[in-house]
């Protein structure tokens, strides 16, 4: 019998805590965006080039959240803000996640153990 692989990640837009739940253990570990603080923009014309930064920092905390997903049968995206929503979108127009049941839950901002518990209660129903 294949061993089911569950995972959950909890995120906003700065933070990912991804928790893997493997038979009776877990394990935890955290992605944070490598977002700069806002610079004061001095010029109007060097607004595009922060927008593009940004940008750019954002999508490389997707990709190293979707580097993570590629090997699981079941992923929960949760959380406060819409960072989850659009991570989805970027897996779900990727041939390659066709086959991950993936599923978006909008939650307020948890502890730790107020995640596990809720990827406890989420899991066990399926």
């Amino acid at each position: 019998m294949k061993t089911t692989k569950q995972l959950g990640i909890w995120m906003d837009h700065s933070i990912a805590h991804i928790t893997e739940l493997k038979n009776e253990e877990t394990l935890i570990t955290t992605v944070v965006a490598q977002v700069e603080e806002e610079e004061k923009i001095p010029n109007p014309l060097d607004e595009s080039r922060i927008q593009n930064k940004a940008q750019n920092q954002l999508s490389d905390y997707f990709n190293r959240l979707i580097e993570v997903i590629k090997t699981y049968d079941y992923v929960l995206l949760f959380g406060p803000t819409n960072a989850k929503t659009e991570l989805f979108n970027l897996l779900k127009a990727d041939r390659h996640f066709e086959n991950i049941n993936i599923e978006v839950r909008s939650t307020d901002r948890m502890t730790q153990n107020q995640q596990l518990v809720y990827l406890k209660d989420y899991f066990i129903r399926l």
